[in-house]
């Protein structure tokens, strides 16, 4: 990982308006956990459901598309990329350094404040709290990579993962269990459900994807996409479009 390009992806990736769309996000989910702990008390199934429908299915992969496709697209849109192209870094270890920094929000700003929303609703009962924030966290991992690769090769990367996400992550992947199998929640969701353990199914924590296909696919992906998003990059053209 390259630390200046480090530090130049995370003043991009965390300037004014767009961290306020970051922490927003997260906020959700964290804020309804406390509505609920005050109305109703703790409740592990109204966790499990919250962060499983809320945060895994909808939260992350729209804060994965914003960091993701924030930590170099607005680069490739103004030209401001070519003064990085020009100096002697290799393509891949830009595109490895601009993971790291959009991953690294996602722990903090998402995997954490899950974590949060689960001790507040189920405590540290059957492991929840922490098998949805690990979850979360190799999940975002994994979109991240996805929409940076999405950034390089197409300028509507927002657009295309906005479909991505809303309509095959949110409504088919969680649902069609044929499509299940090419879903990166279903994939997380399987993390989830190896920690949580014996207690997982009687919770509703069952994934469509064993653990065994689950973790290869993560990794397979995260780590394909970045390559595939380095290579792209180094026959990549900037213009200015009037």
């Amino acid at each position: 990982m390259n630390a200046t390009v480090a530090q130049l992806t995370a003043r991009s990736l965390f300037g004014r308006r767009r961290i306020l769309l970051l922490l927003a996000l997260p906020a959700v989910p964290l804020l309804l956990s406390l509505i609920v702990r005050m109305a109703t008390g703790p409740d592990e199934q109204i966790a499990r459901t919250l962060m499983q429908t809320l945060t895994l299915g909808t939260v992350l992969p729209l804060f994965a598309l914003i960091a993701g496709s924030g930590a170099i697209g607005p680069e490739i849109d103004d030209g401001s990329i070519v003064y990085l192209l020009a100096k002697p870094i290799r393509r891949s270890e830009i595109m490895w350094s601009k993971l790291a920094v959009a991953s690294a929000s996602v722990v903090v700003l998402a995997a954490v404040p899950t974590f949060v929303t689960g001790l507040i609703l189920a405590g540290t009962a059957d492991r929840l709290a922490l098998g949805y924030a690990v979850g979360v966290a190799v999940g975002g991992v994994t979109y991240c990579a996805l929409f940076l690769m999405l950034s390089v090769l197409t300028r509507n990367a927002v657009v295309v993962g906005l479909v991505y996400a809303l309509l095959w992550e949110s409504m088919v992947g969680g649902f069609v269990s044929g499509a299940q199998a090419l879903s990166v929640q279903q994939w997380a969701l399987a993390v989830t459900e190896w920690i949580v353990g014996a207690r997982a199914q009687a919770l509703g924590v069952e994934a469509g994807v064993p653990l065994g296909a689950a973790v290869p696919l993560l990794l397979v992906v995260a780590i394909g996409s970045t390559w595939f998003a380095g290579q792209r990059l180094r026959s990549i053209r900037v213009t200015n479009e009037e």
